[in-house]
């Protein structure tokens, strides 16, 4: 009987932990994509700290190079990869975009260097001249075309040549190019380079103020003399430069208990701060190219998750994962918990006392009337109900129930023995 009825719980409870199962959410991925840019470019560096930090937590991140952040978004649409660092103004507003993003990560500034010993400060003065504006899907190529045609430079001249990275300062340093366009963060390697070569200048942007009205996604950044190298004195004055933010953007399938563990790492690798911004100041959620992610914004507004605060990564998130699993726990194990001991109780005197019912029937027929064969007979319907109790097996802990049911009958029988003498 116990068996039976708390038996029955058990199955309906597992009956409830089945149904709640069909809506958890898969666990995490082992292993992400990220679509970066060029080897030697700052995307492919960070891309190598994310994934030394995710790996911290078992995960492995494969690094993909591309041309840059026209090609990576594409990779992000068709869904070749799960993530990708996208610099600011390369979206694509006509599209009806499904990413989001986690945030802006760091200033990535509009770098335009030139031949010469001239002092160069509007992009109006590159006019006529050779000049490299990245390769075709660089983030690079796009900003570069914008601010050209602002200054009513020709895009499709002979003169303006879609080359990048590498190729385009070793054009730059042999004298095939005047002047070329790279957007990078400070930190790049080419930028390194190209910042003490002797013969190439770096253009400061005199108008500044007026590009970021223009558009929205630039802002107008100073970069200190001296800031990259105090020694050398590099840059040799204050240097304002146009800057996008590189955004980090994900597909729409994106698992959410990622979403905080890669802010977290861009925390520990971007809120240090570069020579463009303070620590603390970024990642952030200003700048954006595409919606914010919903759960990037609790990140921004909460931190961590309260679980990956305290465990590890895996255990948060399977915890996290099978917190839908209270929904049977409240709704039906907590009230058959509460209900199974009051009707195992009913069960067992259920047991007891349906011979109440006979018992009672027994002694209302013990008038004063009665004698002789019917007095016998009675007897005998009662010994034999004594007998079928004698069968009736209980727990210990209602014995004293079953007891009181034969003192009955021992009474209805003394009456009866009464009536006979």
């Amino acid at each position: 009987m116990r068996l039976l009825t708390f038996g029955t719980a058990a199955l309906l409870a597992m009956a409830g932990f089945v149904v709640a199962w069909q809506f958890v959410n898969p666990a995490p991925p082992h292993t992400l994509v990220i679509a970066t840019g060029q080897a030697d470019g700052a995307y492919y560096l960070f891309a190598q700290r994310y994934r030394e930090l995710l790996a911290e937590n078992d995960i492995t991140l494969e690094i993909r190079t591309t041309a840059g952040s026209v090609e990576n978004l594409g990779l992000l649409a068709d869904g070749s990869v799960n993530l990708a660092f996208v610099q600011g103004g390369t979206a694509d507003k006509t599209k009806d975009h499904t990413l989001t993003s986690l945030g802006s990560l760091y200033y990535e500034p509009l770098w335009v260097f030139y031949r010469g010993t001239q002092t160069l400060s509007r992009l109006g003065q590159l006019q006529g001249m050779r000049i490299a504006i990245g390769e075709d899907g660089s983030g690079t190529h796009a900003i570069a075309n914008q601010l050209l045609a602002d200054n009513f430079i020709d895009n499709d001249a002979e003169t303006i040549q879609s080359i990048g990275g590498a190729t385009a300062a070793e054009a730059l340093r042999s004298g095939n190019i005047d002047a070329l366009f790279l957007v990078a963060s400070p930190a790049a390697p080419l930028v390194q380079q190209l910042l003490y070569e002797q013969d190439i200048q770096l253009m400061s942007f005199a108008r500044a103020t007026s590009y970021t009205r223009l558009h929205p996604f630039l802002s107008a950044v100073t970069l200190p003399e001296g800031v990259i190298d105090l020694q050398a004195n590099i840059p040799s004055r204050n240097t304002t430069l146009l800057a996008a933010t590189a955004n980090l953007v994900v597909g729409e399938d994106f698992h959410p208990a990622l979403v905080s563990l890669l802010l977290q790492a861009a925390t520990r690798v971007q809120g240090t701060g570069d020579v463009l911004g303070r620590p603390g100041t970024f990642p952030n959620r200003d700048n954006l190219e595409f919606p914010l992610n919903d759960d990037a914004r609790r990140f921004y507004r909460h931190g961590p998750p309260f679980l990956q605060r305290y465990l590890p990564f895996w255990t948060a998130s399977m915890i996290d994962r099978l917190k839908v699993m209270l929904v049977p726990l409240l709704t039906l194990l907590l009230p058959l918990i509460k209900i199974m001991p009051p009707a195992y109780r009913w069960r067992v005197r259920k047991k007891i006392y349906r011979w109440y019912e006979e018992l009672q029937a027994l002694d209302t027929e013990t008038p004063k009337q009665l004698t002789g064969e019917a007095l016998v007979l009675l007897r005998h319907e009662l010994d034999k109900l004594e007998e079928e109790v004698r069968k009736v097996e209980v727990p210990l802990s209602y014995a004293d129930e079953l007891y009181n049911l034969r003192l009955h009958i021992g009474l209805v029988r003394n009456k009866l023995l009464v009536k006979q003498q």
